[in-house]
């Protein structure tokens, strides 16, 4: 029986000191029925030349030039040109582990359409991995462990961008790379939530993270942490919130503010409410601070949860357990 074939769309740009690691570990991976389209983004390095050379060896791996400029363009490029029934993603910085592909087109196989296959991820670095990244791999990881990376979407982004893998056809079902949405990523999780593909639970490492102070999750402004806010109130306003109950923002932080006035700017009318005794019962943007109790007085209220801190939030939750209100219904953590 004929394998199904794997797209791998990799977007790259003046990668030329990680394009060898990135290449070789596809062309050691043990499912060998794939094809790469590699697309290059405007380099000024010898990137171009070196995906080349491997051209001409494998005729598995493709390169072509944007037809546009930048991920969103590139990926558009590599998604129209290529032919798999399969389609994953791959950062040309990364590195697979041998097994990647066969365990995703496994997963894929064994549940069928309607679901989307993911993996545990590390980060490395020649200088080590901070320990934010270390907080953000383990929290990724044990969501993906169970499948239920949709369960925080709100908090960042659950399906890391080079670590998925899609039928052809779900993948279009979600819009593939049509919308013009930074963080790119993160918008196409968001969908891939919408249109209820379910994540597959994996607890094999898949996929190796490098991180470096150029990369451009690091320097493109399209991943500053406004475009975040902005996408994740986006999809809360389109598939989670209900105007016909009342909206709570929790948190006078900079992040709640953030909210807040991105609430003001759609006129979308809120309760604002916090633990801060110097904030309660002042006066912020026109908005009165109440004692987060308030949210006892609402009737069938949903919430924002804007606090950060780890401990705050495992009090926060006790709150709303308190209150038979539940996370993902009534209640959405925005950090």
């Amino acid at each position: 029986m004929q394998q199904p074939l794997v797209s791998i769309l990799i977007p790259f740009k003046n990668t030329e000191a990680f394009l060898n690691q990135c290449l070789d570990s596809i062309l050691e991976q043990k499912y060998e029925n794939w094809e790469v389209l590699a697309v290059n983004d405007e380099s000024s390095d010898g990137s171009r030349n070196l995906v080349n050379s491997y051209a001409k060896n494998d005729s598995r791996i493709q390169l072509f030039d944007n037809e546009g400029s930048g991920i969103i363009e590139a990926l558009r490029t590599a998604y129209k040109l290529s032919q798999g029934q399969f389609i994953t993603r791959m950062d040309s910085d990364d590195i697979m582990t041998e097994e990647k592909l066969k365990i995703m087109v496994e997963s894929l196989l064994a549940n069928g359409k309607g679901h989307l296959a993911v993996g545990q991820v590390r980060y490395f670095s020649h200088r080590g991995i901070s320990n934010g990244y270390q907080r953000y791999e383990q929290w990724l990881n044990q969501l993906t462990e169970t499948g239920n990376n949709y369960s925080e979407i709100y908090k960042e982004c659950v399906i890391p961008s080079p670590c998925w893998m899609v039928f052809r056809e779900d993948l279009d079902c979600c819009g593939a790379f049509v919308p013009d949405l930074y963080p790119e990523d993160y918008d196409l999780a968001f969908r891939f939530y919408e249109n209820g593909l379910k994540c597959i639970p994996c607890s094999k490492l898949l996929h190796l993270w490098r991180d470096y102070d150029t990369r451009t999750s690091r320097t493109s402004e399209h991943y500053a942490q406004n475009y975040f806010l902005d996408i994740k109130l986006r999809y809360f306003l389109k598939l989670n919130y209900n105007p016909n109950r009342p909206l709570t923002v929790w948190g006078a932080g900079a992040k709640g503010k953030e909210i807040v006035r991105a609430l003001q700017e759609q006129n979308i009318d809120f309760y604002w409410v916090c633990d801060n005794p110097k904030k309660i019962g002042k006066h912020i943007y026109d908005k009165e601070m109440y004692h987060f109790s308030k949210l006892k007085e609402l009737p069938n209220a949903q919430s924002i949860i804007s606090v950060a801190n780890a401990d705050a939030q495992i009090h926060i939750r006790k709150f709303f357990l308190g209150i038979n209100q539940k996370p993902m219904e009534d209640y959405f953590f925005f950090c």
